[in-house]
């Protein structure tokens, strides 16, 4: 499954499998018209980026959105609004949101009800966590994918996803989050280095 995952930038996250999945599309500037789900965790700039789901948006595209956000273009598309601590049927996976915040930090409230997402892809769980730092409903996540923030400033630092990642032990480990607002391209080779050996560092942001 972790060949079927890309990164155009950032958290901008894609996944080609039967069918095609994005997470906080951002800085997609070609017309492609080819999502079938867009799942957005929050409305920072960074990830709720309408110039990018104009580009790959098409007719039957599912929005899963916190039922916190409004954005009155996204309300003209099916939108599936979701709360954290769900688990939700959407085009038949498996979706379950986790709360996704900040416990050190004020630009991600816990109150805000923002989330990040553990999808079920053939037979595969892979968490996408959202902008977030160490939490108690993250150190619990059970997956065989994981697409971490590591950037820091806003989220955990490259220390801090390792901590997280060695906890929750996936065995395979994506940073994101970093290169381009926040971090250094060198912290995904930071974060994969401080990873215990069982768990694989899959760096697709260069």
């Amino acid at each position: 499954m972790k060949d079927k995952i890309t990164i155009n930038c950032h958290s901008s996250i894609k996944i080609n499998t039967d069918k095609i999945i994005y997470f906080d599309p951002y800085k997609i500037e070609n017309k492609i018209g080819d999502a079938d789900i867009i799942f957005i965790t929050h409305n920072h700039y960074d990830h709720l980026d309408i110039t990018s789901i104009k580009n790959i948006i098409k007719d039957d595209t599912t929005i899963v959105i916190p039922s916190a956000l409004s954005d009155n273009y996204l309300d003209n598309y099916n939108c599936v609004r979701v709360v954290p601590n769900q688990t939700y049927n959407i085009l038949n996976y498996e979706v379950q949101t986790i709360p996704s915040y900040n416990v050190n930090k004020p630009f991600h409230p816990k109150e805000n009800g923002w989330v990040g997402y553990l999808i079920t892809v053939a037979d595969e769980k892979i968490y996408v966590a959202g902008d977030t730092d160490i939490t108690e409903e993250n150190k619990k996540v059970k997956c065989d994918i994981a697409l971490i923030p590591i950037g820091g400033t806003f989220t955990m630092t490259y220390r801090e996803a390792a901590d997280l990642i060695n906890l929750i032990k996936p065995k395979i480990a994506i940073p994101v989050h970093y290169g381009l607002v926040v971090g250094n391209k060198e912290d995904g080779e930071k974060f994969g280095n401080l990873l215990d050996k069982d768990i694989e560092c899959h760096l697709l942001i260069s």
